[in-house]
């Protein structure tokens, strides 16, 4: 387990979420395109940000970064 920073948690944060966001809205507009290769193209990207998130998850849960508490 690596200790990181609180300023490195934060930008974890940031980095997930943005490539959340990404990959929602990307998929959202995937019906609008109609050009083939522009669609193998916005799949692809599709794909590199699913596999950026679950990078990002694989670092958070092999870190232990993510406390759970039951109430």
């Amino acid at each position: 387990m690596s200790r990181i920073t609180t300023g490195e948690m934060l930008q974890l944060r940031e980095l997930l979420q943005m490539e959340t966001n990404s990959v929602a809205k990307a998929k959202a507009t995937l019906n609008l395109i109609q050009d083939e290769e522009l669609l193998t193209l916005a799949k692809s990207g599709v794909q590199a940000s699913e596999a950026r998130i679950k990078g990002l998850q694989k670092f958070i849960s092999d870190n232990d970064m993510v406390k759970a508490e039951v109430h």
